[in-house]
């Protein structure tokens, strides 16, 4: 038990090379901002607003 305890957190061990680049991160947000979800009766619509 020992053994487990003493070994660094895993956000620690995290690779650098895994953060995701500014431009994915921004497309994300801006697709996010741009889907509008529509519900009429009991269906639902995905619309694109851009």
């Amino acid at each position: 038990m020992q053994k487990f305890y003493s070994e660094t957190s895993r956000v620690d061990n995290v690779n650098k090379k895994l953060v995701p680049k500014e431009e994915t991160i921004k497309f994300l947000l801006d697709y996010s901002m741009a889907l509008s979800v529509i519900d009429y009766h009991k269906m639902k619509f995905e619309a694109l607003l851009n």
